[in-house]
């Protein structure tokens, strides 16, 4: 089973360094297919994965992805208003011409899948196009997978209080405080390792990284939390088998889908102040 795991591991964060490194189409394109992929895995835990309301779902995805590949500045689109009142009307067009195939508790997680997943997701290749992007698209998955490994290891050293018991009882108060600073150091290094080529994108990169990161980090822990809860929920122990050892795709992206928009809106925060807080509320 570790085996297994390590290689599947391996494999995963191989296509992962291709993707992001490659960027522009062929990453949205890559995370396109994991968003149509992680839809299904969480539309199956309502029985929603087939059929015709599944199906509008799916395409909604797709032309999300398109529009947002398409856009030309996705680093400050925002998809209309119109797209998710659209989305809502078909679901609810299916809905109420096929009653009572569906459920109400369906058709909301059809809708709640695009946004949990394909548009959480995005924010992974609005990073890679911002800029500086490059090098800021990798604090995503250093500030979520660098907090796990940290959570764990500050866990079985100090983990005396449980942070969430119902859910998941072999993570702790004094794991998760780990998993932050941890995370946070892990920023020091990289901002510190790349301080010349982040000048350009953040004003301090050491401490700009630092911050990034650990509050990655509290997000993170959120998201799997959050994954964890769904699971229960529905009685599921994994949302699949697609990868060896790890489960499905929201079984091993449970913290990056969260992490994604929260390493994106702190970067605008402290790259551009006031004037982004503004917008942004």
């Amino acid at each position: 089973m570790f085996w297994t795991r390590l290689l599947s591991g391996i494999v995963l964060v191989a296509v992962a360094v291709v993707l992001l490194v490659l960027g522009g189409n062929v990453l949205a394109a890559g995370l396109g297919v994991i968003s149509l992929i992680g839809m299904f895995e969480l539309y199956r835990t309502v029985d929603a994965h087939k059929g015709l309301l599944g199906a509008v779902g799916y395409v909604c995805a797709a032309a999300y992805w398109l529009l947002l590949a398409f856009s030309g500045t996705p680093q400050t689109d925002t998809m209309p208003v119109i797209f998710f009142v659209a989305f809502l009307i078909l679901l609810m067009a299916v809905y109420v011409f096929t009653f009572p195939k569906y459920q109400a508790g369906q058709v909301m997680t059809v809708f709640f899948g695009l946004v949990y997943v394909a548009v959480m997701l995005s924010y992974i290749y609005r990073t890679r196009t911002m800029d500086g992007g490059k090098l800021l698209v990798w604090l995503v998955f250093l500030s979520s997978w660098g907090c796990d490994t940290c959570a764990y290891c500050a866990g079985m050293l100090f983990g005396k209080h449980k942070m969430a018991p119902k859910l998941s009882p072999k993570k702790s108060v004094e794991g998760g405080i780990g998993g932050i600073v941890g995370a946070g150091l892990l920023g020091v290094i990289y901002g510190a390792v790349f301080q010349k080529g982040l000048g350009s994108a953040l004003g301090s990169p050491i401490l700009d990284c630092a911050v990034i990161c650990m509050v990655g980090a509290v997000i993170s822990q959120i998201g799997d939390l959050a994954a964890s809860a769904i699971k229960r929920n529905h009685d599921v122990k994994d949302y699949g088998k697609l990868i060896p050892g790890h489960g499905g795709i929201l079984d091993r992206f449970d913290s990056v889908i969260f992490v994604a928009p929260g390493i994106y809106y702190t970067i605008v925060l402290l790259t551009e102040g006031l004037s982004a807080l503004q917008r942004f509320l």
